[in-house]
């Protein structure tokens, strides 16, 4: 019986092809079973998200049978799918989905959301009854695991992107940040990312000029800020404690005037403006004014420069720490292994005594010599005990098995 680890991620495969092998919410209704349907496979979890596909499957099936299994329900070419897949077994296994729900597997290292990915994967397979006892504590494990790496280590404190590291930037410089004026100028994926940031530190107002209104009230809307127009900004600018802009302007639209304008109007009051555009939305002029503070894209880059630099020391911190579970895991495998064993082994012996001894009672029932039954039951017993360790030995003494030998060599050795 094997743990298998088997998928595609963003290290490995284009993002048409992690489309292709992605699993929608739907798709796991019949994938889940169909996958379970496979010779060997006992017990399945699929982990499906923007970045990865994985399959993390417990029985006696093959990486090459959920390989091909993957490829065809998506209608991939096998061959396709191999050169950008990866299988791992057992102990790599383990340690791999342990790495993937801390963060340590992730595009941005440590991102904490990928956690949630996997324990929503897993509770949807408890629901569908495709986790058994061995999936079932591997996952719980895991979660521990990456609690106490998350706890223990710093490999999530640090920002790794442009948007949290200016959120953080923000956080530093003003105290209470939840009650201060924040513009946001531009309205693409940056500025929705940073609006995301901000929301979750408690942001109340929010304000967002972007070229186009319709843009800019979607992203406003979406976090409970104002829409406005890039024809604003000088309206805008003086109520702004906080300014991040992050346009596709190909010239500063925030300039040293428009900024010493609205410090005048705030009575001297500090800006904090983080430009976050290439090229530059604020004019490197600005920097001249007093209680105006800017930082470009540039000062940040040396900050998640360093910040990545804190989060790789962490996770190799981290790695450790899955290393030990891992072998703790193993380790309870191992046992329940032996322990199935000798259990099976005990419940054949009992039921050739009994039924030797079922025959042995029914002989005496019937008025037969009892040391003649007790001979015979002895004899029986003996022979039907020896039957199978005999025909392994004569098998390995003609094979030259000598590792087999050994063991029952070790068998019958004297204890003393």
């Amino acid at each position: 019986m094997t743990i298998f680890a088997l998928g595609v991620n963003h290290k490995t495969a284009s993002v048409e092809l992690r489309e292709r092998v992605a699993f929608s919410p739907e798709q796991l209704h019949s994938a889940l079973p169909a996958l379970r349907e496979q010779t060997g496979v006992q017990e399945a979890v699929i982990v499906s998200t923007c970045n990865r596909t994985e399959l993390y499957c417990h029985g006696e099936a093959s990486l090459d049978l959920l390989t091909g299994w993957l490829a065809g329900y998506h209608g991939i070419p096998l061959q396709q799918l191999r050169e950008h897949s990866y299988g791992y077994q057992d102990g790599a296994a383990i340690a791999h989905l342990m790495a993937v729900a801390s963060g340590l597997d992730s595009l941005v290292l440590g991102e904490p959301q990928i956690l949630g990915q996997v324990k929503q994967a897993y509770q949807f397979a408890r629901n569908q009854t495709s986790v058994g006892s061995v999936l079932e504590r591997l996952f719980q494990q895991t979660f521990r695991v990456a609690k106490t790496v998350r706890t223990e280590t710093k490999v999530g404190e640090n920002a790794v992107s442009v948007a949290f590291a200016a959120v953080n930037l923000a956080r530093q410089i003003f105290a209470e940040l939840p009650e201060s004026n924040v513009l946001l100028v531009g309205a693409g994926d940056t500025a929705e990312l940073v609006a995301q940031h901000l929301t979750e530190y408690g942001v109340k107002h929010l304000m967002v000029a972007n070229r186009t209104l319709t843009r800019a009230a979607t992203v406003a809307e979406q976090f409970g800020g104002h829409a406005h127009t890039l024809g604003e900004l000088q309206d805008l600018l003086p109520k702004a404690d906080i300014v991040i802009s992050s346009t596709a302007s190909p010239l500063p639209i925030i300039g040293k005037g428009l900024i010493e304008h609205a410090l005048k109007q705030r009575r001297r009051q500090p800006m904090l403006l983080i430009d976050l555009a290439v090229p530059r939305d604020i004019e490197a002029q600005v920097n001249e004014l007093a209680d105006a503070y800017l930082y470009t894209v540039d000062d940040l880059q040396g900050i998640i420069t360093e910040n990545l630099r804190n989060r790789e020391e962490a996770a190799a911190e981290a790695q450790g720490i899955i290393q030990e579970h891992c072998d703790a895991f193993l380790a309870w495998l191992r046992q329940l292994s032996h322990v199935d064993v000798i259990r099976d082994y005990r419940q054949r012996i009992e039921a050739m005594a009994a039924e030797q001894l079922q025959r042995a009672q029914k002989q005496l029932a019937a008025g037969k010599d009892a040391d003649a039954v007790l001979s015979e039951f002895s004899q029986r017993l003996t022979r039907q005990f020896l039957h199978q360790p005999t025909r392994l030995m004569r098998a390995a003494g003609a094979t030259g098995d000598q590792h087999t030998l050994a063991l029952f060599q070790q068998l019958i050795a004297d204890d003393e």
